[in-house]
């Protein structure tokens, strides 16, 4: 043990005079014995001299070109040490190797990255210092180097490094993401390559993090917000045959559509979502799940309002069809309310933009003088029809309105005359 540690102290101590002759020295070069020795202590027993040697490897890594891999390889090595100490010394030196060689950026963020996950407080704090530092020296380099575990990293790490974007660099982009609207470009390319496969919460914080920049801001070119459009139709696979059966597919679709109301209201393209809608989902909408329906059609009205005229004049017939099936023929029947308000908001929006559509879809007739007008066909068993499901379902909602207005003048009557909480709290809303 006493041998043991005698040996232990002339490693340190043989380090230290590398170092000194090294400090001493005018010409570092010609001493490439001495700084091979201090990277031959990596491969060394002793706990103190490897943290020495983590420490000196940056200090004189600039003067020896020729040895820079064999000393970044021995940096690496430390960083898988068992003792912590020694894990830690390696993390905070490796972006020190970096200030006069910046090609070692990439491959030094990229281990970091793999180190996010990390047990240990202080190293994970050690990693997170490290990678910062890196960010700031390299911002280009760092996040390219962050992004390729997004796209391709082993699950663990991946959200580790998704979490570290969000946490440590989202917050100060302004900060970081110079030149401006360069590095903006070049997050957005980063953004898109790594969209493979996200979870809709990864997804959204990515949309989040692109909606901020100011190359998706307001008075950009109409093209810049057609841009994001095209990212969320892509996530939602407008490409692919709809499965009614596919759940994961209909709330993506539903989610990203919801995303896009947004850059719908500034001018972008809706038409390729209420192209695919439909096309593929509308004609099943009966065998989608109950608890999606509602989603879709909130979706298909506050779209409307933005759709083109083509676009209108393809969608309405389904809505009417939607209407026709939801609007009661006599009075007793009950609609489904939410379901009508929802189609009656996209009736009114898309058939202002194709008036011409209305006199073969319900028999009312707008003149617009053109031959889509279709005046000289009769129409009118539609218009019975239609007008007759109207009159049902205005008689139902007005009784509907009565009973919840009676209900509200009860329940308050009986809140009035209740004398404590207890009987307050068990007087149920009708």
């Amino acid at each position: 043990m006493a041998s043991d540690t005698s040996a232990d102290a002339a490693e340190v101590d043989r380090l230290y005079e590398f170092g000194e002759r090294l400090n001493e020295a005018k010409d570092k070069s010609e001493h490439v014995s001495d700084y091979e020795g201090i990277i031959a202590a990596v491969e060394g027993h002793c706990v103190k001299a490897k943290q020495l040697a983590a420490q000196l490897i940056p200090r004189f890594f600039k003067f020896f070109p020729g040895l820079s891999s064999r000393a970044v390889t021995a940096l690496f090595d430390l960083v898988e040490e068992d003792d912590l100490g020694i894990r830690v010394q390696a993390i905070r030196s490796l972006p020190l190797l970096c200030k006069d060689t910046p090609e070692y950026v990439s491959k030094i963020v990229d281990v970091l990255g793999q180190l996010l996950t990390s047990e240990e407080n202080v190293e994970r704090d050690a990693v997170h210092k490290a990678l910062m530092s890196l960010l700031r020296q390299d911002v280009k380099a760092s996040l390219t180097a962050l992004f390729r575990h997004v796209e391709i990293g082993m699950e663990n790490v991946r959200e580790k490094v998704i979490c570290f974007l969000k946490d440590k660099v989202f917050p100060i982009k302004a900060e970081l993401l110079k030149p401006q609207v360069e590095m903006e470009r070049h997050v957005t390319n980063l953004v898109k390559k790594s969209l493979q496969d996200v979870t809709g919460a990864e997804f959204k914080l990515f949309m989040d993090f692109l909606r901020s920049f100011s190359i998706f801001g307001v008075g950009v070119p109409p093209e810049h917000i057609q841009e994001l459009i095209e990212i969320i139709e892509g996530q939602a696979d407008l490409d692919a045959q709809f499965n009614v059966e596919d759940i994961d597919h209909i709330d993506r679709l539903i989610s990203c559509m919801c995303m896009a109301l947004p850059f719908f209201a500034r001018g972008a393209s809706s038409s390729k979502f209420l192209s695919y809608i439909n096309k593929h989902i509308l004609p099943v909408f009966d065998k989608l799940p109950e608890e999606r329906k509602l989603d879709l059609l909130k979706n298909v009205a506050v779209s409307s309002p933005y759709a083109t005229a083509q676009d209108s004049r393809q969608l309405l017939p389904s809505i009417v069809t939607l209407l026709k099936k939801y609007m009661p023929r006599r009075k007793t029947e009950g609609p489904k309310y939410d379901y009508l308000e929802c189609l009656f908001f996209s009736f009114h929006h898309l058939a202002h933009k194709t008036p011409n559509s209305t006199n073969s879809l319900c028999g009312y007739k707008i003149v617009t003088g053109q031959p889509s007008d279709r005046l000289g066909e009769d129409f009118s068993e539609n218009y019975k029809d239609f007008t007759e499901r109207l009159s049902s379902t205005e008689e139902v909602v007005k009784n509907a309105i009565k009973k919840l207005t009676q209900g509200m003048a009860d329940h308050n009557k009986a809140l009035s005359v209740a004398k404590t909480e207890e009987e307050k709290a068990n007087i149920l809303p009708r």
